[in-house]
């Protein structure tokens, strides 16, 4: 299968925001290599540790390649990129005079290449995420995580999915039942269940996500603590007579959503009526500049916003329903 290739030359400082806006014109996919330097400061507030391939790539510069499907209108696209950073400049985020380019590839080019970038990662004090053709000796007390995403979004790489995990280990209890909304890989409902979910309903709307998701909750050997299903956001639970096929007692009591802010503000409402009084939501995929205005949807449903975690230009809210 042919796809369009965009490859973006910019700086570490914009990189997450010029991602998020890749998926929001569509892109199936999106990788990001950056410097090989060990040596610079890192956060790892959480032990989290950097094997990365040396290359030519100067400090503090990145090279991102979003593809898209064939028939796309990459000329559109290309306009629409260079437009939105320029406008980066205007909030003062050095795009470090950014170089684009496009070209046509085979998915066999690049579906795998990506992993030899993904190494076993320390993403909490208790979840470390392994790739399954990794080989890693866990330390007493660590969950690990297996995963192979597939095409699916979601290594526990980027910053709002190892947020999303940081805020679950702080959220979830031993016999939760939990929704994940656009589940992806399906990494969150693993890594709730892992930390004593009774039972994780994964949702997604993208077939491929679907069929990831449960090919890792088996990986894991979850699949009886994880059903997975293909579903518009919240849709399927608007048929509250299949609620045994779900897995999960209505209403939960943990909804987690690490999809794009828009999408979030689109259905707090639905969310609100699946969480039990007390209940918890947690969202990500926010970009710091959209923060407020998710927070006021939230509130607007009815929702506390009691905490707020931040990793680099992205937030995680965690709402709580009175």
């Amino acid at each position: 299968m042919r796809w369009h290739e965009i490859t973006v030359h910019t700086t570490e400082e914009a990189v997450e925001m010029i991602s998020n806006f890749m998926h929001e014109q569509g892109s199936g996919g999106v990788s990001i290599e950056e410097s090989g330097s060990l040596n610079r400061k890192r956060d790892t507030p959480y032990g989290e540790w950097f094997d990365l391939p040396l290359n030519d790539i100067p400090e503090g510069r990145v090279i991102m390649k979003s593809y898209y499907a064939v028939g796309t209108d990459m000329e559109a696209i290309h306009t629409n990129l260079e437009r939105f950073m320029e406008n980066l400049e205007s909030f003062e985020i050095d795009t470090g005079h950014p170089e684009i380019s496009l070209k046509d590839v085979d998915d066999e080019e690049w579906a795998d290449a990506w992993k030899q970038y993904f190494k076993p990662v320390r993403i909490t004090e208790r979840l470390t995420v392994k790739p399954s053709w990794e080989e890693y000796e866990a330390s007493p007390g660590e969950l690990i995580l297996e995963l192979d995403p597939g095409m699916a979004f979601g290594t526990g790489t980027h910053a709002t999915t190892s947020l999303c995990l940081q805020t679950l280990e702080r959220v979830v209890k031993p016999g939760d039942d939990v929704i994940d909304v656009g589940t992806g890989s399906g990494i969150l409902s693993v890594a709730a269940a892992m930390l004593g979910a009774r039972h994780v309903l994964a949702l997604d709307l993208d077939p491929v996500a679907v069929s990831s998701a449960k090919e890792n909750a088996e990986l894991n050997g979850l699949s009886e603590q994880i059903t997975v299903q293909l579903s518009d956001l919240l849709g399927v639970l608007q048929n509250k007579s299949e609620d045994q096929a779900l897995g999960v007692h209505l209403p939960v009591q943990v909804v987690v959503a690490n999809i794009l802010a828009e999408i979030i503000m689109l259905f707090t409402d639905d969310v609100y009526q699946a969480l039990q009084p007390g209940g918890k939501y947690i969202t990500s995929g926010i970009i710091k500049m959209k923060e407020n205005a998710v927070a006021e949807a939230l509130e607007k449903s009815g929702f506390i916003v009691r905490d707020r975690y931040y990793d680099q230009d992205w937030v995680a809210l965690v709402a709580e329903k009175e």
